[in-house]
């Protein structure tokens, strides 16, 4: 596998569960790592400075939203991604493909690539892998993903080899397309709720010269219990010496379940989302601060978050701010939701080198599930 563009540690392990350190050319990231999605290049409503102060280290960018507004071609010439957006940690690019797969109406896949009609102009684009790795590479990826077929009936056996055979037969081609060593290059193994086809996807991946392993393909439609059985089947299978990425899984039970399974690394756009529509995750479950019987409720939202929102607003002024329409609302629920995810995994990351993990990931679930207090 490839040496040159990152370099992965594991410094303790408890269980499957790990912790370590991943060097990129920008920059180290701790594992357990969440990856905050800047869909268009940024986490939306955020400054670069504020996201770097709430703990994240590296962040997620979508290939397909960049390529078709502003284009990878003035990114680069305005001097790269990091340059545009003010962030000067490592960035992950996906390849496009998830997004692709959800344009289901406005797209068709061949053994070539995909054709599809983009969301903002409604023209016609075309997109390979070759292509795929030309984006990431010009708006200066620090870890590319490769273009894959992203299943959209992970339960149905002949789509979901289809899909994964097609990945596995544009892996190469990725592969091929990088022309910049320093930039890392992540596999993706497919193959919907199906152990053999998984099995088979990770035996022919593992192959090629990569930096790390994603498992992708879960919770697209296949039922939570299915997801779990994947994740706990094939964390510990991906190559122990390389970062595991689980890809687009997202409640903080989810995150703690894949920990468990031997996974590094995580994105999710639910934080963000979700504190933009007044849902905010606590240690005791989720809020939904447009409820009116926050209305003159002075506690803070988690009374034992340490978050620059929970030490300034109570409930009651916070739902003030969304019912009233004020943008700080939308702001404040996603610092909260952020903070409370990437304070999640630092104590993960304690609770793994102190060989606790299984306890934490116990009493954690236990309290979120016990619901939020009155």
């Amino acid at each position: 596998m490839n040496g040159n563009a990152l370099r992965f540690t594991v410094a303790a392990r408890d269980g499957e569960a790990r912790a370590g350190v991943l060097v990129t050319r920008r920059g180290e990231v701790r594992t357990p790592a969440f990856m905050p999605v800047g869909t268009a290049g940024s986490v939306k409503g955020l400054m670069p400075g504020e996201v770097r102060e709430l703990g994240a280290e590296i962040v997620l960018a979508n290939t397909y939203h960049l390529h078709v507004r502003p284009g990878e071609e003035l990114v680069r010439r305005l001097g790269g991604l990091h340059r545009c957006s003010g962030w000067t940690g490592p960035i992950l690019t996906d390849s496009g493909g998830y997004q692709v797969f959800s344009l289901a109406r406005r797209r068709s896949i061949d053994d070539d690539g995909v054709t599809f009609l983009d969301h903002v102009e409604g023209k016609p684009r075309r997109l390979d892998p070759e292509t795929s790795i030309r984006i990431q590479e010009a708006l200066g990826s620090d870890i590319m993903m490769p273009l894959d077929d992203c299943t959209g009936a992970p339960t149905d056996r002949e789509e979901a080899a289809r899909a994964m055979r097609r990945t596995l037969a544009w892996l190469p081609r990725n592969v091929a397309a990088r022309t910049d060593p320093t930039a890392a290059l992540f596999g993706i193994v497919q193959g919907g709720i199906f152990d053999d086809l998984r099995e088979e996807s990770l035996a022919a991946t593992v192959e090629h010269d990569l930096d790390g392993i994603a498992l992708g393909g879960v919770a697209v439609g296949e039922g939570r219990d299915e997801v779990y059985r994947v994740v706990a089947t094939f964390g510990p299978r991906l190559p122990a010496n390389r970062p595991r990425y689980l890809m687009g899984i997202g409640r903080p039970e989810d995150l703690l379940h894949a920990i468990a399974a031997g996974f590094d690394m995580f994105d999710c756009v639910l934080p963000t989302r979700h504190g933009r529509t007044a849902q905010l995750f606590t240690s005791r479950g989720v809020l939904n601060m447009r409820n009116a019987r926050f209305r003159e409720d002075p506690r803070p939202p988690d009374p034992e978050c340490g978050c620059p929102v929970c030490r300034t607003f109570s409930r009651a002024w916070l739902r003030h701010l969304y019912v009233s329409g004020e943008m700080l609302g939308p702001r404040a629920g996603t610092i909260h939701n952020l903070w409370f995810y990437l304070d999640l995994l630092r104590r993960a990351r304690e609770a793994i080198a102190a060989g606790t993990f299984a306890a934490f990931h116990r009493e954690t679930v236990a309290r979120m599930e016990a619901g939020a207090e009155e």
